[in-house]
């Protein structure tokens, strides 16, 4: 089942109306570099387009072209303040944009602050942000969250069988 969409703008409510608790997000203060949050955050690009799957839960996340960028970008360590420096002037999106993306990613526990040292943007990303078609936004998605928290190698349990069923909070 699709769960919603959430664009990252400042004065965006579709997180709320997707039924995301979003409120706060805009008056998060911004960390200068994120994290992926947990190990059970795993993602992979393909075609250039960026998919997270929490394994914790079963949600998985699709992003835009631009929200690609910016999540490679920030997974990879790349400070807040180089990609919003990268983006300006070459691409559609304001800092407000990137804050209110950063927060909400921040809130679906993907990224987490981090107290590494920021590394810088890569020379293409300015480019890669200008040539977006798509504003920053990422769709959630948990259709198939049952399957993807099933573990059967170690939930195994004699009197339920195999493989025992984990329940999806």
């Amino acid at each position: 089942m699709f769960t919603g969409v959430v664009q990252g703008s400042g004065n965006d409510t579709t997180g709320a109306a997707a039924g995301w608790n979003c409120s706060g997000v805009n008056d998060m203060p911004l960390s200068d570099v994120y994290a992926v949050a947990s190990k059970d955050i795993v993602f992979e690009s393909f075609d250039g387009e960026a998919v997270v799957l929490d394994l914790s839960n079963g949600k998985y996340f699709g992003f835009s072209d631009s929200g690609s960028k910016v999540w490679q970008a920030l997974a990879s360590g790349v400070g807040t303040e180089a990609l919003i420096r990268s983006a300006a002037g070459a691409a559609r999106i304001d800092a407000a944009a990137f804050e209110s993306f950063i927060g909400q990613l921040v809130e679906f526990g993907l990224l987490a602050p981090s107290g590494a040292m920021p590394l810088p943007s890569s020379d293409d990303l300015p480019a890669a942000l200008a040539a977006a078609r798509e504003p920053l936004n990422v769709s959630v998605h948990d259709d198939l969250a049952d399957l993807i928290t099933v573990d059967p190698i170690h939930e195994v349990e004699e009197p339920l069988g195999w493989p025992a069923v984990k329940q999806v909070s």
